[in-house]
């Protein structure tokens, strides 16, 4: 009799756990059955125990089955318990199927880990492959809108060129990203207006352009293919190379100037040096007419001078001053 009720408590509890484990899920699990992509009751109650929304996984394997794709509600969760976004994903698999494009389960579950903290989706990397998309080069968010190259002629020439891209689902995880492509079209661009003669050249055919950078393969190892490169605006900037002659030739002068002014400055110091040896030559010679007084009272005491020869002496400097005076005079007349 105990035994009895024991199994009968046991029981009851058995079927009052079954009946609110199919309250619970019954919706869910009659919605998948009916809609071709059945999951078990114990399976939508152990997606509860792994903190798995069961109406998350079972609505998108839903939409998966009905586009004809098989996904197994394991692949599902692993993908959400890693991280990723179930529902793009699926989304990104139907889109793809319906356009053609083979891309398999596994390979949407890494784009969609590789784009979670880009701001972009898997499944607008598959509408970026299906639907091509056009990049601006130079990117006008950075406040440059135009590149500027040179000319073999010096003339500077401003270019915008637009580029259309498609997602290359292959190469998308670790592929470059849209900044890559930018540069490498920007230096193609370079490249090509450097390499030509002249600007007229670059003006009248600025297809060159965009055939020389295709043929770079700019979009090698990024994660999209270049459909088509078009220059979408060309016109001449500025004659790089008057300027830059001209700026020469400013250097060059400056350059004249300073040693001038150099070869004036050592010209000067030597005038003055000139200068200082006269005065020096002028001083020996005062010093050496002060020293004749005192030679002429040496030759009276010694009896070499009498006082007649020093009255011719006065004489004849009397006479040189007179003269001295009447030249001064002719002068100044």
């Amino acid at each position: 009799m105990d035994l009895f009720l024991i199994l009968s408590v046991v029981a009851i509890i058995a079927a009052l756990l079954f009946g609110l484990l199919f309250i619970s899920f019954f919706n869910l699990w009659l919605q998948a059955r009916v809609s071709g992509a059945p999951v078990g009751f114990f399976n939508l109650f152990f997606m509860k125990l792994r903190k798995v929304p069961p109406g998350l996984i079972v609505n998108n394997r839903i939409t998966a089955a009905k586009a004809n794709i098989e996904l197994s509600t394991d692949d599902l969760e692993a993908h959400y318990l890693a991280g990723g976004d179930v529902t793009n994903v699926v989304l990104a698999l139907v889109a793809a199927d319906k356009a053609g494009i083979d891309l398999p389960f596994a390979r949407a579950c890494a784009i969609d880990l590789a784009t979670k903290d880009t701001g972009k989706t898997v499944l607008e990397a598959v509408r970026t492959s299906i639907n091509p998309k056009v990049i601006e080069c130079p990117n006008p968010a950075t406040g440059v809108t135009k590149i500027t190259a040179v000319a073999k002629d010096g003339i500077a020439v401003n270019v915008r060129a637009r580029v259309t891209v498609r997602t290359n689902l292959e190469r998308f995880v670790g592929g470059a990203t849209e900044e890559t492509v930018i540069a490498r079209v920007g230096e193609g661009i370079v490249t090509s207006v450097g390499s030509a003669p002249s600007y007229k050249d670059v003006l009248e055919n600025p297809d060159s352009i965009s055939r020389l950078v295709l043929q770079k393969g700019v979009d090698s190892g990024t994660s999209f293919e270049i459909l088509s490169i078009d220059v979408a605006d060309v016109d001449v900037a500025d004659n790089i190379g008057a300027r830059l002659q001209a700026e020469q030739a400013e250097a060059d002068k400056q350059v004249a100037q300073a040693k001038a002014e150099m070869r004036r400055a050592a010209a000067v110091a030597s005038e003055q040096e000139m200068a200082a040896r006269t005065q020096e030559m002028r001083a020996k010679v005062v010093e050496a007419e002060a020293g004749i007084p005192m030679a002429i009272a040496e030759a009276f005491r010694n009896g070499n001078l009498g006082i007649m020869d020093y009255v011719k002496y006065q004489n004849v400097n009397a006479d040189t001053d007179m003269r001295k005076s009447i030249a001064g005079d002719s002068t100044n007349q």
